[in-house]
């Protein structure tokens, strides 16, 4: 009977401890998402101070031209493009990883990412680029317009093959294959125009590849916004369907949760966010395998309904440090995104591992 008690009692500091860190976890990651988004607009080339930053955004005239240039022109788009993407590349991570039960699953596991790329490649590594671009500016893209519509056109391509696949297959293993070999396709033909391709065009290929969260201006935003922010709803609205799926999908089925319609939401709305993504700022990687951990870490749960906004705020944060990493700031130089997104996922990916190695080997 003392026994039962004590462990009762245990276990009711335990959650109480744990509802404690939490309380103090949504407190401090607004505070840290503000903090990064501020020091984003104020870093750079060009040192700006932040209460000059504050004046800009505020309205204020007393504030010299060039910097409100900076700020309103190219670092605020900037910055709102990194948190957007942040949050909808940890989000649609958590998804896979969900939806396949395997915590090394990223949002460009189903192909994604390689539609988009073989897209690019179409364009950019063909003689037809110039048509495209002018295809891209009568649909009102500015800039960079003829990769983003090349990206999104071969994101939408890949995504529409793998969401009539999932209507079809019982198992989400063998949507899984499907979606690799899809990738490995994409990436024969991406090698094959690699091989007839000028320099110059190479080149802006190359590039591209990087990721950058700077090439999207305020007239993209008006499109890329809106499709992040709708696939971060429907991902909202899925909470409880995502954690009956955490047990896998016959637990989920026993649950009354219509699994094929669920899989093809699921499958939906991430390809929907990394597909924007991988259009608008290049194939960013490595966020949407280490933000889900990052989250089930701190928070010390699997429960969507917390994870959920906690990853949307950890995804933003670390988009906007790892941009600002990538500017070098006081420097005239860039680093590739990509790069500096590997120096912070890769190592979350190696605990990981680890972490399912030791407990492995306490199960034995």
């Amino acid at each position: 009977m003392i026994g039962d008690v004590s462990v009762t009692v245990s276990a009711h500091a335990g959650i109480h401890h744990h509802g404690k860190q939490r309380r103090i976890l949504w407190i401090c990651l607004p505070m840290v998402l503000f903090l990064v988004f501020a020091l984003e607009l104020a870093l750079g080339s060009v040192h700006i101070p932040l209460g000059d930053v504050v004046s800009i955004l505020t309205g204020s005239v007393d504030v010299d031209a060039s910097w409100r240039r900076i700020v309103l022109l190219y670092r605020l788009p900037r910055a709102l493009t990194a948190v957007l993407a942040g949050s909808a590349l940890g989000m649609a991570g958590l998804k896979m990883q969900t939806l396949f039960r395997n915590p090394l699953a990223d949002p460009y596991v189903l192909g994604i990412s390689s539609g988009a790329h073989l897209g690019v490649a179409v364009v950019v590594l063909s003689a037809g680029g110039l048509g495209w671009t002018a295809l891209a500016e009568k649909a009102g893209f500015l800039g960079n317009a003829s990769m983003i519509l090349a990206a999104t056109l071969g994101a939408l391509g890949a995504m529409a093959v793998v969401l009539a696949v999932a209507r079809r297959v019982e198992n989400s293993l063998t949507l899984l294959i499907i979606g690799i070999m899809i990738g490995y396709l994409s990436s024969a033909v991406v090698n094959i125009l690699v091989q007839f391709a000028l320099e110059h065009q190479l080149q802006a290929y190359v590039a591209w590849t990087f990721g950058s969260f700077g090439q999207v201006t305020w007239r993209q935003l008006g499109v890329f916004a809106p499709a992040i922010l709708c696939g971060l709803g429907l991902c909202a609205a899925m909470t409880k369907v995502l954690n009956a799926m955490l047990l896998g999908e016959d637990y989920a089925s026993s649950l009354g949760v219509d699994v094929r319609r669920a899989r093809f939401l699921i499958i939906f709305g991430a390809s929907l966010l990394a597909g924007v993504v991988t259009a608008y700022c290049g194939p960013v990687s490595f966020l949407g395998i280490a933000v889900p951990h990052l989250g089930r870490m701190l928070l010390r749960t699997s429960d969507h309904r917390f994870l959920t906004p906690a990853v949307i705020l950890i995804g933003a944060v670390l988009a906007l440090s790892a941009d600002m990493l990538a500017q070098l700031p006081g420097a005239k130089s860039l680093l590739p995104l990509n790069s500096v997104t590997a120096l912070i996922g890769a190592p979350v990916v190696v605990w990981v591992i680890m972490k399912r190695r030791q407990v492995m080997e306490a199960g034995v």
